[in-house]
């Protein structure tokens, strides 16, 4: 399924969905204060929706107006969500106290950053995360929306892609650098812990490009330091993918699978130099105040997660391990760089 919303200007609220079904009608089902008050199926065709493919008809537009919503002016509490999947579409939710603007959180780790954004995500009337898994033109239009307010993203989306849909001077971009061998661990491990699924033959399509990744890590003891070496010098290519310096690959390429040269690390600087905020795990907490400050966030910013054990001792036998090293060269210099500038400059 895919959706945007194009406008809610208080009068009218005007969107499309277009369903999976590329023949059926999308509906949107509406409902004011928790309680279901219209369903509404689309009614205008849309030229462009058919013309890309997302629908044989391209009849998947909706408009909620004081016709067939009396009152919709003076509605708060309202939600539109898709009638068929139940995905929320829209939210206009009342009070004062969300943040008149945009904010996008970009990390680079395989493990959603939970501590954060569930501390932000009050205080923003829509909030996405898990961006990345977005289709890319939901994305795009999500981003350059000009008449969305109180917005929250967050995920590790290729910036290079995506970094013309939006105006900085209008939203507030913020990205978590963590140290290289902490996230190389957690990515190792996050391999691991799926063997049972790779070997499950009704659910192993849930792991699609990286089936054959997780299926090779099974095969190695991480525990053992010559079985580590002969892990990196044997990697597939979906594997190398994952673990080859994603910090660089989210601040400096464009497709998911793009190869990543020296000049990369050059791009990934360029691209670092214009985000609002740089912040490091390893000083979560002037992260954290930093971004609280920024969105004038009255409260309290949350306190670091810990990181489980296991990934650090994980993360300390790698460091000693030269194909690892390697690895991270591009990454291991922004850590550095990143890290330095944070404790050098924060005073709070």
């Amino acid at each position: 399924m895919r959706f945007a919303l194009d406008v809610d200007d208080g009068h009218s609220i005007t969107g499309w969905v277009a369903p999976d079904n590329q023949l059926a009608v999308s509906r949107v089902r509406v409902t004011v204060e928790g309680r279901p008050v219209l369903e509404l199926s689309a009614t205008e065709v849309d030229h462009g929706i058919r013309a890309n493919g997302w629908h044989a008809t391209g009849q998947c537009r909706f408009i909620i107006n004081e016709e067939n919503l009396p009152g919709v002016s003076a509605i708060r509490d309202l939600e539109i969500h898709d009638a068929d999947t139940n995905v929320l579409v829209h939210r206009r939710a009342s009070g004062s106290h969300f943040c008149d603007g945009k904010l996008i959180f970009i990390h680079a780790s395989i493990k959603q950053e939970s501590s954060l954004t569930e501390n932000l995500y009050p205080h923003f009337e829509l909030s996405y995360f898990n961006i990345n898994k977005l289709p890319e033109e939901i994305l795009s239009n999500m981003l350059g929306n000009p008449h969305s307010k109180s917005r929250l993203f967050a995920g590790p989306i290729l910036i290079p892609r995506y970094e013309g849909e939006y105006d900085y001077g209008n939203v507030l971009s913020a990205l978590l650098v963590e140290d290289p061998f902490v996230e190389m661990a957690r990515r190792m491990l996050w391999l691991r812990a799926r063997t049972a699924l790779a070997e499950d033959d009704v659910q192993s399509w849930r792991l699609g490009d990286l089936i054959e990744a997780v299926r090779f890590a099974a095969d190695f003891d991480y525990d053992d330091v010559k079985s580590l070496k002969r892990f990196f010098r044997m990697l597939p290519e979906e594997a190398y993918r994952l673990l080859f310096n994603p910090m660089t690959r989210v601040l400096a390429t464009r497709l998911p699978d793009d190869r990543i040269f020296p000049a990369n690390s050059i791009i990934a600087v360029e691209v670092l130099s214009r985000f609002g905020i740089v912040g490091h795990r390893n000083h979560y907490e002037a992260f954290a105040a930093s971004v609280f400050d920024r969105l004038e966030i009255a409260a309290p910013p949350p306190s670091a997660p810990p990181v489980p054990t296991e990934i650090l001792a994980f993360a300390e036998r790698l460091r000693g391990i030269k194909a690892a090293v390697d690895f991270l060269v591009f990454d291991e210099v922004i850590s550095r760089s990143v890290e330095e500038a944070v404790a050098r400059n924060w005073t709070g």
